[in-house]
């Protein structure tokens, strides 16, 4: 309200019919500059009374959230929103009367694609009083977008190093494929040169045998290679990871009954969710929980081997460890399990872990091991809440 509204609303009784009527425009001109204001912001706003009876909306809240004001009239707002969690949480605050409450959420737009929004519920105050309450919509998509590129463009860094890899691998084939075809052309040359006929059937197809074999590892190479530097696609959205993890040790369950292996599952209860694509995490999982299975028959046998899988929440991260009695692992092969082609299996890749290292730092998160020789291995997996909710408990340590 303009210092000339307050003053003649301060005199109204004095005024005449025609200063009202100068008065009246003058608020009317307010509003509209007031209404033009809120329409134009960039973020959302829904301003509710004490009654969360919808007051004001702005085109960026209808924009950034599902609403249906078709079929309501002068309803809570919670009823207007189509998305269930959201209109959960607002209903959440608005019952229990919580202010200055924050939580992201993840929409599904009709593409397929996800769209990240914050929603704070602020306090509505006027004169001291509480008169409702702001319900704030922030489009945070742009910004997660820019975290997962930054994470792409460090994870190009190593690029060179896998790039030098690949080189040392190629060199053996091709040394091999060019010392064969060079026996071939000299036998084909010394042939031609005596009696003009070529060498014996059995003589050529040993050597062109050396050279497919060596054709094929390089295509394997080459294939690997793509695999290793392919960016990860991950279609992250808000998830419950613990719900992940136990439908995946659910999954495997018959098989670490068959082995002996005692699976302890001690799981965080809290409803914690973080952004992560459910069918990529469930592969981080797969991934170490087949290596755990392996390197605690290798030592154990079926006897005395267990795994177990903890999660909790510290410092606003999602951690999940992975245990096992194994064989453990020595301080080099630590320091360079998560290294392409790094492998200590005789059949191995050494592309699964790099794997899993790529999928969790697409997620903004973490990943280290710790483990001794003929003791055991801890995988410690830790990803970063999005906002730090009331309803998360710490770890008591």
């Amino acid at each position: 309200m303009t210092d000339f509204v307050e003053k003649a609303y301060g005199k109204i009784n004095k005024l005449s019919e025609e200063q009202l009527g100068i008065l009246m425009n003058r608020i009317k001109d307010e509003n509209e500059v007031f209404d033009s204001i809120i329409q134009g912001l960039p973020c959302g706003l829904i301003i509710i009374d004490n009654d969360c009876r919808v007051m004001k909306i702005n085109r960026a809240a209808k924009r950034f959230i599902p609403v249906n004001f078709k079929h309501l009239q002068n309803d809570v707002v919670w009823n207007y929103i189509e998305n269930e969690e959201i209109a959960d949480f607002i209903k959440q605050c608005g019952e229990k009367k919580l202010a200055n409450q924050n939580k992201e959420f993840s929409i599904a737009e009709s593409d397929g694609k996800f769209r990240f929004v914050v929603i704070s519920v602020l306090p509505l105050l006027r004169n001291s009083e509480i008169e409702g309450n702001i319900i704030y919509i922030e489009d945070v998509t742009a910004k997660r977008q820019q975290e997962i590129l930054m994470h792409r463009m460090k994870s190009l860094k190593s690029l060179t190093s896998l790039a030098a890899s690949v080189a040392h691998e190629i060199k053996n084939p091709l040394g091999a494929i060019s010392i064969h075809i060079q026996l071939l052309q000299k036998a084909i040359k010394k042939s031609r040169e005596g009696d003009g006929l070529l060498p014996d059937e059995k003589f050529l197809e040993n050597y062109l045998g050396v050279v497919n074999e060596e054709i094929d590892n390089l295509n394997k190479i080459v294939m690997d290679f793509l695999f290793a530097v392919r960016p990860v696609q991950a279609n992250i959205e808000l998830s419950s990871a613990d719900s992940v993890v136990e439908k995946t040790l659910n999954f495997f369950k018959p098989e670490f009954d068959q082995s002996n292996i005692d699976v302890m599952i001690d799981l965080d209860d809290c409803g914690t969710r973080v952004l992560i694509d459910t069918k990529l995490f469930k592969e981080v999982i797969v991934n170490l929980i087949q290596n755990a299975k392996v390197a605690v028959i290798e030592k154990n046998g079926n006897i005395d081997g267990h795994i177990a899988v903890k999660s909790f929440i510290k410092n606003d991260n999602y951690v999940l460890t992975i245990a096992d009695n194994g064989t453990g692992m020595d301080a080099e092969t630590c320091g360079r399990i998560f290294e392409p082609y790094y492998t200590t299996k005789a059949n191995g890749t050494g592309l699964g872990l790099t794997t899993v290292y790529k999928i969790i730092k697409e997620f903004r998160g973490d990943i280290s091991v710790n483990s001794e020789k003929g003791t055991g291995t801890i995988f410690t997996i830790s990803i970063p809440v999005p906002q730090q909710d009331t309803l998360l408990l710490e770890e008591s340590k």
